[in-house]
């Protein structure tokens, strides 16, 4: 990861923002980041992404979770992003794994808002950013449950279920486009979409052609 000498900004308006001391000591300090090459010999229990490098911003979460208590022992992440996204991550990362770690229906319940006040505030500009370690998080949860087939607790959240008896969303199908399936076999030995619901093939295909065209042309 680069980390620029500069982390105060400008918008498209000429207008200035500053940051506080805390964000900028996790951007240029930021805890718990899994630097890039490392997440081939990481040995995570389960991982979420959202976003791409082609779009804008990227984030990519890891957990470790003990089974027994479901309570996050490591977090570990990497972003393609501004400094605000690397800061909110950073303290997204603390959060979760403080004092031995907080259980998972713990960590679902923290909200963009909690990781802005640790950080003393973002400027309104960058309000967006804080969402993107959060959304990562709660992704990582959802891959979770479904590798421990807890299908009945993931969470879904402004998204359309695709396969009922998985519980997987048109979100979680361009995801997996984005970390490179092309085909329904490559989406299946992903997310087993369809596998188990033939009827939502159709839909999963269509939906496999949409997001490749609009990633990759």
């Amino acid at each position: 990861m680069k980390i620029n000498k500069k982390i105060d900004g400008r918008d498209a308006q000429g207008n200035t923002w500053l940051y506080s001391d805390i964000v900028k000591d996790h951007f240029f300090n930021p805890r718990n980041i899994l630097f890039y090459g490392e997440e081939e010999i990481y040995e995570a229990d389960a991982s979420g992404r959202v976003g791409s490098p082609a779009c804008g911003d990227e984030m990519v979460v890891w957990l470790k979770i003990d089974p027994k208590t479901e309570k996050i022992k490591e977090c570990k992440w990497q972003t393609f992003g501004c400094g605000s996204a690397i800061a909110s991550t950073s303290v997204m990362s603390e959060i979760v794994t403080e004092n031995n770690g907080l259980t998972i229906d713990q960590a679902l319940k923290i909200k963009p808002q909690d990781i802005m006040e640790r950080l003393g505030g973002l400027p309104a500009q960058k309000v967006h950013c804080s969402v993107l370690g959060d959304k990562a998080l709660r992704m990582a949860i959802n891959d979770w449950f479904r590798k421990t087939g807890q299908h009945q607790r993931i969470v879904v959240e402004g998204a359309k279920i695709i396969d009922e008896k998985l519980r997987i969303t048109d979100r979680d199908i361009e995801e997996a486009v984005l970390e490179g399936a092309r085909n329904l076999e490559d989406i299946q030995k992903k997310l087993k979409v369809g596998v188990a619901s033939p009827e939502a093939i159709p839909e999963i295909e269509q939906l496999i052609r949409f997001y490749t065209e609009k990633y990759y042309g």
